[in-house]
């Protein structure tokens, strides 16, 4: 460190000194006194240096220079924090504010990962003071800066459970509470300029909006929200509610966003979770217009919750699902027409959700899937309903969605043959298309019975159900004419596939048998491979990876199975025989 002497020789010619003739020497040298001070534990001293009315035109033209080590200071929580936050205060009101603008852009890129949200929250203050002070390019400044703070604010994880939010360890809560103070009386500058807007106003308007929109896709796409529980991130949720409310931007129709704003799929993740915060949170439903029809508002979200059920993240397919449920129940049962379905956002969600329901590891996410596939079914009319059924037949290639809908045809054919519901899409000839990929066996007599169990036990139960209700059946001769014929080449086909499945099975348990007497005969430890077996209990595990006991167990599971199924089989064709008696 210089001397005392040498120091104030040095700011005495500073004073003396234009701004343009400073050197870029006399910046660094300023930022290395003011370091010094800071480091030796002189931080008052440089506060009142920088108060000193002899120094103001040093600090307008350097005083920047600071602003990097006083926010590092501030941010260490050093005992020195009362005095750089002054100091910081003077600058603010001394430095220029494009000046002040930019240097604090720096400090925010050049934060340290551990101080994100510490280094976050003491600089947004004093630039809102910054941004307030200016006269040209305010809203092309507060972009910068807030595109600034929440690149940084996206590097900190967002906090999903309500424990963690409490917590707010990594600060993030803290933060956007911070940041909703910033920006309030940006808003309100649109607020009171609305009707005598100027283009430097519409430039912070449409600022504003790409905030929100970077918001609504982080952190709140990603977060925990439950309109019972107002907490930190619901609230923040609010206020960029508020602020779209504002400025006049309804994100409905993702075509009405002003163009530069649509960029790839910030706008689409971003305004499914404005749908999202809406109609299932209900933030901001009061102020929402009350003139769109239900059904056009279903038809709207369709896209948003095909985009959240497009992710594998819990939190997007939590939103995409519970949008998709609210959607749904505002529209009456048995309500919504065939054409829908040929609508691609009609077509495109319920395959994401059966993607849900077929792929998804999170058990909870599944059940919930189930309860929305079946509130889906029951809100579409009977055409739709028969045009559902067939393209989720021919596409799930799954059999537990194959046999749920096949139990759902079961209830409509049901349901027709009460009094005053007969309708032709599942009473009569129209059955017949639906029948027939039901009672169908993928890969013929080859099929894998164990895979495939769900389906065809449902199909199965379907028969039998129908040849004990013939009576109403039997009205549509036609109809009842091809049913048996279907009905007796599925048994015929399922009857070759059990008994080739059976001996399969049966040879690979004596094999089982036989290797293990082998191994107790000649106290070997070595092991002879297996043929692997499909089951939906193992899929694609190798029987060698088992052990003979479990090898054992699998195999004569599947044995019994078989027998369920020929016992079904055979109270069918005991059915028929009877019916056939009786004429």
């Amino acid at each position: 460190m210089m001397n005392e002497e040498k120091v104030n020789e040095i700011i005495h010619r500073w004073r003396d000194t234009l701004r343009e003739d400073l050197k870029l020497e006399d910046y660094q040298q300023f930022r290395t006194m003011g370091e010094a001070c800071l480091d030796e534990g002189d931080s008052e001293q440089l506060l009142t240096f920088l108060q000193d009315e002899k120094n103001q035109g040093i600090v307008a033209s350097m005083g920047c220079e600071l602003l990097a080590p006083l926010v590092k200071e501030m941010v260490q929580k050093k005992k020195s924090q009362d005095h750089c936050q002054a100091a910081v205060t003077q600058l603010t009101k001394t430095c220029s504010p494009e000046t002040l603008v930019k240097s604090f852009l720096e400090v925010t890129e050049d934060v340290d990962p551990g101080a994100i949200s510490e280094t976050i929250i003491t600089l947004l203050p004093h630039l809102q003071t910054a941004l307030l002070q200016l006269d040209e390019r305010k809203g092309a400044c507060v972009g910068l800066v807030l595109s600034a703070v929440q690149k940084q604010l996206s590097r900190l994880p967002v906090p999903y459970t309500q424990q963690q939010e409490e917590a707010d360890e990594h600060g993030l809560c803290r933060c956007c509470s911070a940041l909703a103070a910033f920006i309030k009386p940006f808003v309100e500058e649109v607020k009171k300029k609305d009707e005598n807007a100027s283009a430097e106003d519409e430039e912070l308007r449409t600022e504003l909006l790409k905030f929100c929109m970077r918001s609504l896709r982080e952190p709140l796409l990603e977060a925990e929200l439950n309109k019972d529980r107002k907490s930190a991130l619901w609230l923040y949720a609010a206020e960029i509610m508020d602020i779209l409310l504002v400025i006049k931007e309804s994100l409905l129709f993702s075509g009405s966003l002003r163009r530069d704003i649509l960029v790839d799929n910030l706008s689409k993740e971003s305004t499914a979770c404005w749908a999202y915060l809406l109609f299932v949170q209900l933030i901001g439903i009061n102020s929402f217009p009350a003139v769109f029809n239900l059904v056009f508002l279903l038809q709207c979200n369709m896209d948003h919750i095909d985009q959240l059920l497009s992710c594998k993240m819990e939190s997007h397919l939590l939103k995409g699902l519970a949008l998709f449920s609210k959607s749904l129940e505002m529209v009456e049962d048995n309500s919504l027409p065939v054409g829908l379905l040929e609508l691609k956002s009609f077509n495109n969600a319920p395959q994401r959700l059966r993607q849900v329901l077929t792929d998804c590891p999170i058990q909870h996410l599944r059940e919930s899937g189930l309860q929305v596939f079946q509130l889906l079914i029951n809100k579409l009319d009977a055409e739709a309903k028969h045009k559902f059924f067939r393209c989720m037949l021919k596409t799930s290639n799954h059999a537990g969605v194959e046999s749920y809908i096949v139990k759902n045809i079961r209830s409509q054919i049901q349901l027709s043959m009460k009094e005053g519901n007969a309708n032709k899409w599942f009473l009569g000839v129209e059955l017949l298309p639906l029948l027939q990929l039901v009672l169908h066996l993928p890969q013929a007599a080859e099929t894998d019975l164990l895979t495939n169990m769900d389906k065809i036990m449902e199909s199965l139960n379907l028969l039998r159900f129908l040849l004990l209700r013939d009576k109403e059946l039997r009205s549509y001769a036609d109809m009842w004419e091809e049913l048996s014929s279907i009905k007796d080449s599925y048994l015929k086909t399922l009857r070759v596939c059990l008994s080739m499945s059976r001996a399969y099975y049966s040879a690979e348990l004596k094999s089982l048998k036989d290797e293990q007497k082998l191994k107790a005969r000649e106290t070997k430890d070595a092991t002879r491979s297996i043929r692997s077996v499909k089951l939906t209990t193992v899929k694609h595990e190798n029987m060698s990876d088992m052990s003979p006991e479990v090898q054992y167990q699998v195999l004569q599971s599947a044995l019994v199975t078989f027998d369920l199924i020929e016992s079904l089989i055979v109270r069918i064709e005991e059915i028929t025989e009877e019916k056939l008696a009786k004429g």
